[in-house]
């Protein structure tokens, strides 16, 4: 099996919360920002998600520190994987993004090594993500990105 070079470049640490500015207040008042809004989620124009609604409810808030990137997930109240394990399971990580330079061949090497995606997105400018279905095995949910700049 060739070796697996997918999550090889970590971008960001995504953190599910019940309450987006509180948490960010504290983030804030540790040192850790400045924050910004998210990009618009609607920007993205195929969707795989399990819930549409879900998906598109989400609040999100990222700050840029010196090695990655640490984004705040506050969930709507309608079903979908970010909500269920907030409910679940309480505050805290939900996923690792990593960047890759090609999302398609990401999906393909994480195929072979049996690895099935659970959600992904994809913006008109061929940027996006595919999360993948490893929570149960790995205790996090493993995610792909690609920026709309190289």
């Amino acid at each position: 099996m060739p070796e697996m070079t997918l999550f090889r470049t970590m971008h960001h640490v995504c953190i599910v919360v019940h309450d987006i500015a509180a948490a960010e207040a504290f983030y804030a008042a540790a040192g850790i920002g400045p924050w910004h809004n998210y990009p618009p989620l609607d920007q993205y124009t195929e969707l795989d998600v399990p819930s549409r609604e879900g998906f598109l409810g989400m609040k999100y808030r990222y700050a840029d520190i010196d090695n990655l990137q640490i984004q705040l997930c506050q969930p709507p109240e309608v079903d979908c994987p970010q909500r269920r394990f907030l409910d679940e399971k309480g505050e805290g990580v939900f996923h690792l993004g990593f960047s890759v330079a090609d999302l398609t061949a990401a999906e393909v090497q994480a195929g072979a090594a049996g690895i099935a995606p659970l959600m992904r997105g994809r913006r008109d400018n061929g940027s996006g993500f595919t999360y993948f279905d490893t929570a149960y095995r790995a205790g996090v949910v493993l995610e792909v990105r690609k920026a709309s700049h190289g």
